[in-house]
């Protein structure tokens, strides 16, 4: 059973990616059924997990609820220097402050190694991919095994920094509204909502306001990133709240600006044998009516 749920949730998380909520299409239907069957809906929220943390922030005054919890299936390796009992790894629900109802879900997993170590925040592009792919699948403590047990990942950006996961902008993921006027249109509502995140968020954990902080992801993120490390400078500068650390980011093949990147996809290509000349043609072809494209949305 545990097994069927872990590859429920991690199916839940990748059909999150690809479904418009505006739209009522086979990908919708399935994942609303895997999320009613796991019990994730924020109104009939049953799980021993989620149940008291979707209550908690339907019903607190608090800006931020939040759980201590683990996951089931861990395997524990003989070589962690800590059992999963000693490390921090938190979930919870910050209630966005600027907004009519809505709520921005997160894992925290501290750093195996040292408190003192950096906190890094990775935010998943998309846009609308929810952040909890990476925790899986890229850079997260966690892999997948073959009979779908959880492991310990060699390569865990927690072993060397304090690790935040956002699902980000609201409708992503686990990340929810009631209400449509909720939904962001540009980084800069984006943006507002990711710093006053921070501020509640090391307003909970003061032991972190001392450590450097790092804003990274990937992809879409490319255009998030930018904006996100503007404000917190723009904050900080301002003396806005609680003064946030800020050394730097860093975006993974990042999609910053789609109209110059798509044109230099197939000179590097070419230039890199990767494709053959009349490909490259081809390709050059229909990258006019990918401009159009990008254009309208």
């Amino acid at each position: 059973m545990k097994k069927n749920c872990l590859f429920s949730f991690v199916l839940v998380l990748v059909l999150c990616c690809f479904v418009n909520t505006n739209e009522a299409n086979p990908l919708n239907l399935e994942a609303e059924k895997l999320i009613h069957q796991l019990n994730l809906f924020p109104q009939d929220a049953k799980s021993e997990f989620m149940e008291g943390l979707n209550y908690q922030a339907k019903n607190s005054t608090e800006q931020i609820v939040e759980k201590k919890f683990r996951f089931p299936n861990l395997i524990e390796s003989s070589s962690s220097s800590s059992s999963v009992e000693d490390l921090g790894h938190h979930a919870g629900y910050y209630k966005i402050q600027h907004s009519h109802a809505a709520r921005m879900f997160y894992f925290f997993f501290e750093s195996r190694m040292n408190k003192n170590d950096p906190v890094v925040i990775w935010l998943t592009g998309g846009p609308g991919c929810s952040s909890e792919l990476a925790v899986f699948y890229e850079n997260g403590p966690f892999t997948i095994a073959n009979n779908m047990s959880l492991m310990w990942n060699e390569f865990g950006w927690d072993k060397a920094s304090n690790l935040l996961y956002v699902d980000q902008p609201t409708g992503t993921g686990f990340s929810y509204s009631s209400d449509e006027r909720d939904l962001r249109q540009d980084e800069d509502g984006v943006s507002n909502d990711l710093y006053d995140f921070l501020q509640a968020f090391f307003a909970k954990h003061p032991q972190f306001q001392k450590n450097d902080f790092y804003i990274t992801g990937e992809s879409y993120a490319g255009h998030y990133i930018p904006a996100f490390a503007s404000r917190v400078h723009k904050g900080n500068k301002n003396k806005e709240g609680i003064h946030i650390n800020l050394k730097g980011f860093a975006i993974g093949n990042g999609l910053t600006n789609p109209a110059v990147q798509y044109k230099a996809y197939t000179d590097y290509a070419l230039q890199n044998k990767l494709i053959e000349k009349s490909d490259y043609e081809d390709i050059n072809q229909l990258l006019p009516q990918c401009e159009r494209t990008i254009q309208l949305c």
